[in-house]
């Protein structure tokens, strides 16, 4: 199979996450329940993934990275610690549900900074107007999930700053591809995968948390820590982490961030970019076919959206996904974003690359387009 649905999810994975996952099943028990061998493996374990993912993140205190089950559980987190119902928010006008739907959930009075793709400056000007005293907080994602837009997060964030308004960054199409630093946007939270452009398994990802930032959980249990108190634990990571963690992901996540490390991030954009040319390329040549993408490369990432006239974009999706080449048709769970460029209607089919597909790939998924809407 020709995989290119890696902004869901990475399928191929480097061969050590694999036998990272293997292998703490056969030797990590739980972090802090005992102070026997297995347990004591699981604890580094953990502890190495938290301080890898600091260090590739720019986050000072290794403390402050909490694990998740997704981007979606880090979000939400990050949301129902800032955001209070009835909140005044602002957010791009190119967000996922996991964005929406909390707020929505919160009763938030949601403003859209809405602009055409790719078009970062007319971008930022839609949040200069809205971002004001009264706003509670300013959410953006960093790579638009259904276009591959890279949207100016690193203006955004310090236009929050200047305005003294705390700004979550969702950097779920991002992590593992671009410069996502921390200590430079200075965001109150961050929230992202394990499992896309980390190369880690599902059920993994990470809430990165501003220094000194308030937090409310949503699961209240045991940690280890502070046993006898029946208050959840006031410091991190532990105020965040209830239950056992996912050793076994998270084991797999560490390897998998260290792949992303030693490769390096520009490497792998730049190569998931070069994809993104020849698919446009190619496809531009079939009639018919209507593109999503930049101008400017430094504006898209690995992601891009078509649609083919009077084709129906899931029928579509599904008679490549026949053919053996996996892709996602649809709204991809961002009607916001659809509504913005104006698909909302039609949905899109989606291509998402990963640092392993390949230029053969790609020209036999062309190939595979044109017979299929000739």
């Amino acid at each position: 199979m020709i995989y290119f649905d890696a902004a869901a999810t990475t399928l191929q994975k480097p061969k050590a996450v694999r036998l990272a996952v293997t292998r703490a099943m056969e030797r990590c028990a739980s972090v802090g329940r005992g102070g026997h061998a297995p347990a004591a493996a699981a604890a580094e374990t953990v502890f190495a993934c938290r301080q890898a993912a600091g260090e590739l993140f720019h986050v000072a205190d290794p403390e402050n990275v909490v694990f998740t089950l997704n981007a979606t559980h880090a979000l939400n987190l990050a949301i129902k610690s800032v955001v209070r119902p009835g909140d005044r928010v602002v957010i791009s006008g190119y967000e996922h549900n996991a964005v929406t739907r909390p707020l929505q959930a919160l009763g938030c009075e949601i403003q859209v900074a809405r602009a055409p793709l790719f078009q970062p400056e007319a971008m930022l000007a839609a949040f200069d107007a809205l971002v004001t005293p009264q706003v509670a907080c300013v959410i953006s994602t960093h790579v638009s999930n259904v276009f591959g837009y890279v949207l100016p997060v690193e203006k955004i964030a310090a236009l929050c700053r200047e305005r003294g308004v705390p700004f979550i960054l969702d950097a779920s199409q991002s992590a593992g591809a671009l410069p996502v630093h921390m200590d430079e946007l200075g965001a109150a939270f961050i929230g992202m995968p394990g499992h896309k452009g980390l190369y880690g398994p599902q059920g993994t990802g990470l809430l990165l948390c501003g220094e000194g930032r308030e937090t409310r959980t949503l699961l209240e249990g045991g940690t280890g820590s502070l046993s006898a108190r029946q208050e959840m634990p006031d410091f991190l990571p532990d105020r965040l982490e209830a239950g056992t963690h996912n050793v076994c992901g998270i084991a797999g996540l560490l390897e998998g961030i260290r792949f992303v490390r030693k490769t390096g991030e520009e490497t792998i954009l730049r190569h998931e970019q070069e994809l993104v040319c020849l698919t446009t390329l190619g496809l531009s040549k079939l009639p018919g076919v209507t593109l999503y993408t930049a101008r400017a490369l430094r504006d898209q990432a690995g992601v891009l959206s078509f649609t083919v006239q009077d084709r129906d974009c899931e029928e579509l999706g599904a008679a490549l996904g026949e053919r053996g080449i996996a892709v996602r048709a649809g709204l991809h769970c961002a009607p916001v974003a659809h509504r913005t460029a104006g698909t909302l209607e039609t949905g899109t089919v989606r291509v998402g690359f990963s640092h392993f597909n390949t230029e053969g790939e790609v020209r036999r998924f062309i190939r595979t387009v044109a017979e299929l809407t000739a």
